[in-house]
């Protein structure tokens, strides 16, 4: 059963209505048909007798059952499609490429397929990422001494007037400029607790949120207003390291993390965000223990409301503040997720 106190009547409502909120909580197992599925699955639901839950897709199989082939539980949530993950490696290793619709349908990739994909994650066309990969390619030769016109050239583009107004179209900001600007580069990688959205800078992280955060659209323009450059696509030496550490940490085996990170912010959120990474792994505070930490016993209204403002998840744990009484309140990734980092951390402290 669920480590969770959830009774049997809300794991099925939360079944029938398909309600992500419950991802990774739960798994349920139809009797009838020996198969297990997520909460949001799309099949026909079971009847309310002839299902069972547990905690992982392991017990599940271990009592019989098979996973289901619609909504593939044994996978992570948010994985890349193998043949999406190919294309985005081929445009990672030569930006250059422009691979159109008959080009991937040659390939056995369905157009129609990429594209919803991309909007779905990425909030932009398969076209847009392509051409946004090249545009922030150009903008690290220029930085690094090329000239525009070969800058433009070597990321594929046959005009030079061309390259210029896709430039400013997708920068505010002309080729010459860049030679200034610091781009924010941004990727996407998958956890079991669904897909992040990491940004970096030159120095160092400065975002890593879920990519379903309610927020995040806001703190993405809130950091392109800080830093007066756009969010492009593209490759970072962070981002490697990123991946590594999270890893780690999401099979029990990293309780610290050691990235580089870049937190704008007031001094009153950094102080904040300075305690929140002062809490022990697999233990927990109270929004008042914060404040006080802090040195403001008064603040907790203004503690929590820094704690909303963080945009670096889990490396900096707001997810380890709760009520006083205990309760889980207020996080940006959802309760869910809030719950499942705090019995990950309490099962793998050492």
């Amino acid at each position: 059963m669920p480590s969770l106190l959830l009774s049997d009547d809300i794991m099925h409502e939360a079944l029938l209505n398909k309600d992500s909120q419950f991802e990774g909580l739960f798994f349920a197992a139809v009797k009838t048909t020996g198969i297990f599925c997520r909460p949001t699955c799309t099949a026909r639901k079971p009847k309310k007798e002839n299902v069972e839950f547990f905690e992982t897709s392991r017990e599940a199989l271990i009592h019989g059952y098979r996973p289901c082939k619609l909504c593939r539980p044994l996978e992570k949530i948010g994985v890349i499609p193998d043949g999406i993950q190919g294309v985005m490696n081929e445009l990672q290793a030569n930006p250059d490429i422009r691979l159109t619709d008959y080009t991937l349908f040659k390939r056995g990739i369905d157009p129609n397929s990429i594209r919803r994909w991309f909007q779905k994650n990425h909030g932009i066309t398969f076209q847009a990422y392509q051409r946004l990969t090249r545009i922030n390619n150009a903008m690290t030769h220029i930085r690094n001494g090329d000239k525009v016109i070969e800058a433009a050239f070597e990321n594929g583009y046959e005009s030079l007037s061309g390259f210029q107004y896709s430039f400013k179209k997708a920068t505010n900001h002309s080729p010459l400029q860049s030679k200034k600007l610091f781009p924010l580069t941004v990727t996407r990688i998958v956890t079991p607790l669904g897909p992040i959205l990491i940004v970096a800078t030159d120095e160092g992280i400065c975002l890593l949120e879920f990519t379903d955060r309610r927020m995040l659209e806001t703190e993405l323009k809130q950091l392109q207003a800080i830093y007066k450059t756009p969010v492009l696509p593209g490759k970072s030496k962070y981002f490697g390291l990123a991946e590594q550490q999270l890893t780690e940490y999401f099979e029990g085996n990293r309780q610290v993390f050691d990235l580089p990170l870049v937190t704008p912010g007031t001094p009153f959120q950094l102080a904040v965000w300075k305690a929140l990474q002062s809490i022990p792994y697999g233990t927990t505070r109270s929004y008042k223990q914060q404040a006080v930490a802090v040195g403001n016993p008064q603040a907790v209204r203004a503690v929590a409301r820094a704690n909303g403002f963080n945009r670096i998840c889990i490396v900096i744990p707001c997810h380890r503040v709760v009520g006083d009484d205990g309760h889980l309140t207020g996080y940006g990734g959802g309760l869910w997720r809030k719950k499942w980092l705090l019995d990950h951390e309490v099962k793998n402290k050492s």
